[in-house]
């Protein structure tokens, strides 16, 4: 044997370990994502080939594959979409590939196996055996869930940037920017909020109350109510509709949910050792923002046994549901419940609590580290002392959480024996920060200032003084400067006494009102009160008393009204909120009328140009699918739901008080709104009204026109109404019954740049009605609606600080002869108080 192959057979094992080694790291392993180009979307289990090697993405679009040589494509492939080459970079960053839809190839529907959507068809028929609802008799337990708002400080670059800029005379300066490192340092420290509670879940035929054992809030002494009843997704992953972040979603194991969604079966696995179906679901629009995850299936009683769920839009939700099995009751009940929320694709600002979290879309991951887009929310609820099928007794009051005014105030120690998340040195430190910001900052005064504010009142000392009446214009009184206050809790909390004074510059008119009130009942808003007024008030006008108030900067309608009657009005009546899901409201009244217009009303053979009216009126408003927390301090109407319903009855009273009339009014509406995770939202107001007897033109429905009789267009440029017909001129039409429907839909802002940033909203209304004996009312001409009203247009809102453009159109029987006239334009305006 030779001295070489000697030398061979010897080393032969280092030769060989020299070629694998050059082998295994010629190949470099890249990870990637497959994402819509349009959209940012992820594509779930994209195909993707590499030579000879194949890859499937994972339901977020990730995958990763050995790669040898750079200069090589990989093909990535999926239905309804282009084939596309990617070449990956060998720079260490997530290798993003996006696919272009193929509108020539994709459908709208397409379905899956038919093993998978009978497994799904099972969930669905069996839910009356394995949903906790609807298979326990009862149940309860504590829950322990915090919320947090935070970031990750390895996430955030701690260096001090330098943009370098120059001045007017060409020199170069130099600006250091700080932020990051700044932002850096406060989450090493604490989180950026946090709140916790204590809640007792009790569930018994199908009726669910909450009541909060403790809570507190980082940097509050008194928590936020509408706080502590924030539903950022929901409880359950059978209700339906699914709710994240109190936008009404299908529920992919629903039976109208079916048609929405695709399923797949991706295989088996095992969940305390009982065998689970694991099943992605996704829109069969696959570019819809509609939910998209991953069910876990039991394989046995088809009950769900875990559960994660993704959205990307204009928010990015991430949310996971864990269970325990129940042996005994063959059940999986809730153990977990974690949902992270980041920002989305939008640039705007995400906005929760008062604090700003900004971040960039978390699909392009070759962003910097802006300390901003790192931000996340997180929701953790953790249930604890479960337990089953023991007797309890819930009343059906129509309230879903109560907050008892001792769980408020517990000690760090029950905090200490209670928190069941993992030790988090970061949490006591942010308590301790936050409470300090809060009190430097006077921030527990700015939100009582703003609540009170956005109700139209501002506090002074012992009383709170109305906003509404310092100056309003309309072209009867002009200029009407006024003063009106109430009194508040620092002179007492069963008392109060509301008062205002009012002068018109034009009319040369003092007007007055004033209206002392007694708390029955603090629980249920009770209250008892007497009124006197003696002031001018709109022909024709609807109110309804049971409509909440909210603050104006002015109200747009009457700036050019100049029909109105003047009204000596006393009045005795009750308000409160004792009936479940339902404010109520009772009055007696005598009305001293006197037209201020040319006007004769004939009755009976009589002739009236002024007139006496006393008449009792009961009002309700009734929210039905809303939720409502009981408080110390009241109810509060925590999950504003639609449709609602409001309804009115005014009848007169013969022979009391110098009654002049007698006839009776039944007014109804109704408002619907859906609002979408896009941030659009769509809303229908339908009212109607019904007024039989002797009845004169002061007490009609006018059905709020807002438009001058003027020849110009330009001329009849006046303020927008919220809810107003735009191109009806003033004394137009008048009915003693009429019904009105309004629809609308508003899209998101657009930024056009220069801080322009419009809201685009389409609108149509229409109205019919009709009037008996109309010859009855002599002194001003008016027609009635019998053929219909219609009108469309388009709002322009918040343009400008505020200030916005809306043009309507007005079309139908009623059309105008000249086409100028049939067209409106107006000025709009919306105040954000950010709150």
């Amino acid at each position: 044997m030779s001295s070489i192959e000697t030398f061979l057979m010897r080393y032969s094992y280092l030769l060989f370990l020299f070629l694998l080694t050059s082998f295994v790291f010629g190949q470099t392993k890249i990870k990637g994502q497959v994402i819509d180009f349009d959209t940012t979307i992820p594509i779930a289990f994209a195909k993707i080939t590499y030579e000879k090697t194949t890859v499937f993405a994972d339901w977020e679009g990730k995958f990763s594959i050995e790669v040898t040589d750079f200069k090589k494509p990989m093909y990535v492939r999926y239905k309804g979409y282009y084939e596309k080459p990617a070449y990956a970079s060998n720079d260490g960053n997530l290798f993003i590939i996006k696919l272009t839809q193929d509108i020539n190839k994709v459908k709208n529907e397409y379905y899956s196996l038919n093993k998978v959507n009978h497994i799904v068809k099972k969930v669905i028929e069996n839910k009356e055996n394995t949903q906790p609802e609807r298979a326990l008799n009862s149940y309860e337990y504590k829950n322990y869930e915090f919320i947090q708002i935070t970031a990750n400080p390895d996430s955030i670059t701690g260096e001090i940037d330098k943009t370098y800029k120059r001045n007017i005379f060409g020199k170069r300066i130099v600006k250091l920017d700080s932020t990051n490192y700044k932002f850096k340092k406060l989450v090493e420290n604490s989180h950026i909020y946090q709140t916790e509670k204590v809640n007792l879940i009790q569930h018994q035929n199908r009726t669910n109350k909450e009541t909060v054992l403790a809570s507190r809030m980082a940097g509050f002494k008194q928590p936020l109510y509408e706080f502590l009843g924030l539903k950022l997704i929901s409880y359950s992953v059978y209700e339906n509709p699914f709710e994240i972040l109190e936008i009404p979603l299908q529920n992919p194991i629903s039976n109208y949910g079916r048609k929405l969604y695709t399923y797949h079966l991706l295989d088996s696995t095992e969940i305390q050792n009982r065998k689970v179906y694991r099943i992605y679901f996704q829109p069969k629009k696959l570019r819809a923002n509609r939910l998209r995850g991953i069910l876990y299936i039991d394989a046995q009683n088809f009950s769900v046994a875990k559960a994660y769920y993704r959205i990307y839009g204009i928010v990015n939700v991430n949310a996971t549901y864990t269970f325990n099995y129940l042996k005994k009751e063959n059940i999986w009940f809730p153990e977990k419940r974690k949902i992270v929320l980041s920002k989305g694709s939008n640039s705007e600002d995400l906005t929760i609590l008062g604090g700003t979290m900004k971040f960039r879309s978390s699909l392009e991951q070759d962003l910097d580290n802006n300390a901003s887009d790192r931000t996340v929310l997180i929701l953790e609820s953790t249930p604890f002392d479960i337990k089953i099928n023991q007797p309890l007794k819930l009343k059906n009051d129509g309230i879903k959480i109560y907050v008892p005014e001792n769980s408020l105030s517990k000690s760090e120690k029950y905090w200490g024996s209670i928190a069941k998340d993992t030790v988090d040195i970061r949490k006591m430190k942010t308590y301790i920060s936050l409470d300090s910001l809060s009190q430097s900052s006077n921030i527990e005064r700015k939100i009582f200032l703003g609540k009170k504010i956005i109700n139209g009142y501002l506090p002074i000392s012992y009383v709170d003084l109305d906003l509404r009446s310092i100056i309003k214009f309309n072209n009867f009184e002009g200029f009407r400067l006024g003063l009106g206050a109430v009194t508040n809790d620092k002179v007492s909390e069963k008392y109060k006494v509301a008062f205002y004074g009012a002068y018109g510059l034009k009319d040369n008119g003092f007007k007055y009102g004033i209206t002392p009130s007694y708390l029955l009942n603090k629980e249920d808003e009770t209250w008892v009160s007497a009124s006197y007024s003696d002031d001018v008030n709109e022909i024709g006008q609807t109110t309804f008393a049971t409509d909440t108030r909210r603050f104006k900067v002015y109200d747009p309608r009457p700036f050019n009204i100049s029909t109105f009657y003047n009204s000596k009005m006393a009045s005795a009546f009750i308000e409160s909120k004792i009936l479940p899901k339902t404010s109520t409201y009772f009055s007696l009244s005598r009305n001293e009328i006197t037209p201020l217009f040319d006007y004769t009303f004939i009755n009976n053979g009589q002739s009236f140009t002024n007139y006496n009216v006393s008449s009792m009126q009961f009002a309700i408003q009734w929210n039905p699918f809303s939720s409502y927390m009981q408080t110390p301090l009241g109810k509060i109407e925590i999950e504003k739901r639609h449709p609602k319903f409001s309804l009115q009855i005014t009848q007169t009273i013969p022979e009391i008080l110098g009654n002049d009339f007698d006839f009776t009014k039944v007014d109804f509406k109704t408002f619907y709104e859906i609002p979408y995770l896009s941030g659009q939202k769509s809303s229908l107001l339908f009212q109607a009204g019904i007024a039989y007897g002797d009845i004169p033109l002061t007490q009609l429905y006018a059905i709020a026109p807002n438009n001058l009789n003027k020849d110009a267009i330009l001329r009849r440029i006046t303020f927008a109404g919220k809810n107003s017909f735009e191109t009806m001129y003033y004394n137009e039409f008048f009915s003693d019954k009429y019904v009105s429907l309004q629809l609308k839909h508003t899209f998101n802002r657009i930024n056009i740049g220069y801080k322009l940033n419009p809201e685009f909203t389409v609108v149509t209304r229409m109205a019919f009605g009709s009037i008996d004996n109309k010859e009855n009312h002599v002194g001003l001409p008016f027609n009635s609606l019998e053929k219909g009203f219609f009108e469309s247009g388009v709002e322009c809102n918040k343009l400008f600080k505020g200030f916005g453009l809306v043009a309507f159109y007005r079309y139908g029987n009623y059309q105008l002869p000249n086409f100028d006239d049939n067209i409106a334009i107006k000025i709009s305006f919306s105040l954000d108080l950010g709150i």
